[in-house]
């Protein structure tokens, strides 16, 4: 079995149900069952084209998949939601993003795990902090309180 931990977000249609509605849908997966949940937060875009915030949240899961075919249950549940295909950063009804999957550490064309970027977001950082606050990044050896810490602080360098 392995432990993972996921990042949805929404920013198109009705956000919240969208959020629901995937956490249901992942609840109800015979394969997959949610051992936590974090709370649900607003948040700004980022990059893209000019869009509605997103509501994020992070969820700790357990799967008997390894990565590759997890993550094609996970693409299955973002199509059966209404996800269609367009440029990366714009809105989505469902995004669903692998953060961390046990110790794992791999780069392949279709997956990289760690998320590649998750250490720099708040809206990762936030819900896993929230839910796992001693989570160990395995390349950058800091936990997610701490990097989320680092986050806060630059986003107040930042605004200065």
């Amino acid at each position: 079995m392995y432990d993972v931990f996921l990042c949805m977000g929404s920013n198109a249609g009705n956000k919240l149900k969208n959020m629901e509605e995937g956490v249901e849908r992942l609840t109800l997966d015979a394969d997959i069952e949610v051992l936590k949940k974090s709370k649900f937060y607003s948040t700004k875009p980022v990059d893209g084209p000019p869009q509605e915030d997103y509501i994020n949240g992070v969820l700790k899961v357990r799967t008997f998949f390894p990565p590759s075919l997890f993550l094609k249950r996970l693409k299955t549940i973002e199509k059966d939601m209404g996800r269609i295909q367009l440029p990366r950063n714009y809105p989505r009804v469902i995004d669903i993003d692998i953060l961390l999957f046990d110790d794992t550490v791999m780069d392949t064309e279709t997956l990289t795990i760690p998320h590649p970027r998750m250490h720099e977001r708040y809206f990762v950082l936030k819900g896993l902090a929230e839910i796992a606050p001693d989570i160990v990044h395995p390349i950058i050896r800091k936990t997610a309180a701490e990097l989320l810490l680092k986050v806060e602080a630059d986003m107040r360098a930042r605004k200065g």
